[in-house]
C-alpha cells in the first residue's frame, strides 16, 4: 500500500478526466458505480484482466465477479477464455465490444487485439501494478501523456515512438507500449511489465526509448521512479540489474541547458537594465525572484542522479502465471 511519501498530488487541472468522470459515459451500457469505474480502469490499462483482478478491486465475493463478468459476455462486448500459451491463472475476460471502446472515446481498437501471450501477460501485468497504486494520477491514454508532457514543455519528438506502415499509412504513435505511467506537479512513474522475456534486450530497448524524455522531466525538476514488474525470481534478478543501472543514468549538467539559458538572460537584462526582458518576467522583482529559485533548484540537485527511485515490484495476484516452457 502507498505511504504518506508516496502519495502524488493531483495531476496538472484539466489534463486527465478522473475514473469516475470517465464511468459516467457507461451509464447508457448499464454500468455504473465501481463496477463501471472498473470497466473503465481494464479498458483504458489493456483491455483484459482476471476476476481475481475485479474482486480485488471492489473488495467484494467472487460470486459477485462473476455476475458480472457473464452480464458482459451477454451483452457481447467481451469474451471470457483460458489464455492461449498461459497456464495457471484461469480464464481472462476480454473487453472487445466497439460501444463500450466508442463510449469511453478510445479510437485505437488495436488495444482490443492480442498478437501473443507475452502482450496478453504484458497487459496484465501493467494493470495488476495500476490496480496496486489506484490514487495514482495516471496517464490512461497515448493523448493523456502527449498532453500532460507537452503540458510542461517537453517536444514529442523526445517520446518513444512508432511508425505503423502498409494499412495504416505511416500513423505515428506514441508510448507504443501502452505502459502505465502517472504524473503529478513534482514525480513521475513509468511502469515496465516484463512479460517473461529469456533476455533484457526489450528492457533495455524500452529504457532508451525513453531516456531524452526522463532527461527532459529531470531538468524540469520532476522526481522520476521507475518501477520493473515480475513474476518470478528469476525475471526479478535480471531486471534488477538493468534497472539499477539507471539509478547512475547518463544525466545533463547540473543545472541543464534551459536553466542555464534562463540564468544568464536574467542576469544580463539586470545588468544591462534591458526592461523589454525583464518585463516578460513581470518586472525587475519578479526577474530576481525567479533567478533566486532556478540557483534553489541548482543546488537542491546537486549530486542527485537522474532517477529518484528503482524499484521491481512482485505481483501476487499473477505469480502463479506460467508459460509452457516455465517449470
Amino acid at each position: 500500500m502507498e505511504t504518506p511519501k508516496q502519495r502524488f498530488d493531483p495531476a496538472p487541472s484539466g489534463v486527465v478526466p478522473r475514473l469516475v468522470e470517465r464511468a459516467e459515459a457507461l451509464k447508457p451500457l448499464d454500468w455504473k458505480g465501481r463496477r463501471a469505474e472498473w470497466i473503465v480502469l481494464a479498458c483504458f490499462h489493456g483491455g483484459v484482466f482476471t476476476r481475481a483482478q475485479w474482486t480485488s478491486f471492489l473488495g467484494c465475493h467472487h460470486e459477485k465477479v462473476g455476475r458480472a463478468v457473464r452480464k458482459l459476455v451477454a451483452q457481447g462486448v467481451a469474451v471470457e477464455e483460458k489464455p492461449p500459451g498461459i497456464n495457471g491463472i484461469g480464464r481472462i475476460c476480454r473487453i472487445h465490444g466497439r460501444r463500450i471502446y466508442k463510449a469511453l472515446g478510445l479510437g485505437d481498437h488495436r488495444r482490443r487485439r492480442i498478437t501473443s501471450p507475452a502482450v496478453m501477460m504484458r497487459r496484465l501485468l501493467g494493470l495488476d501494478y495500476v490496480l496496486e497504486r489506484p490514487r495514482l494520477p495516471w496517464l490512461a491514454t497515448e493523448a493523456d501523456s502527449v498532453a500532460a508532457f507537452e503540458a510542461l514543455g517537453i517536444e514529442r519528438d523526445v517520446f518513444p515512438q512508432r511508425v505503423y506502415r502498409g494499412a495504416l499509412g505511416g500513423l505515428r504513435c506514441f508510448f507504443p507500449l501502452r505502459l502505465p505511467i502517472a504524473l503529478d506537479t513534482e514525480r513521475a512513474v513509468f511502469v515496465y511489465a516484463e512479460p517473461g522475456h529469456e533476455t533484457t534486450t526489450a528492457l533495455r530497448s524500452w529504457g532508451a526509448a525513453h531516456g531524452d524524455l526522463w532527461r527532459g522531466l529531470w531538468d524540469r525538476g520532476h522526481k522520476i521512479d521507475v518501477v520493473a514488474v515480475v513474476r518470478t525470481t528469476k525475471e526479478s534478478r535480471r531486471t534488477r540489474r538493468v534497472v539499477d543501472n539507471w539509478s547512475r543514468y547518463p544525466r545533463p549538467s547540473e543545472t541543464g541547458e534551459e536553466t542555464r539559458r534562463d540564468l544568464a538572460r536574467i542576469e544580463r537584462a539586470i545588468l544591462t537594465g534591458d526592461v523589454r526582458v525583464l518585463d516578460e518576467y513581470g518586472g525587475l522583482q519578479a526577474a530576481l525572484k525567479r533567478s533566486i529559485a532556478l540557483e534553489k533548484r541548482v543546488r537542491r540537485r546537486a549530486g542527485r542522479g537522474l532517477m529518484h527511485r528503482i524499484e521491481t515490484w512482485w505481483t501476487t495476484r499473477l505469480a502463479d502465471a506460467r508459460y509452457p516452457w516455465e517449470t
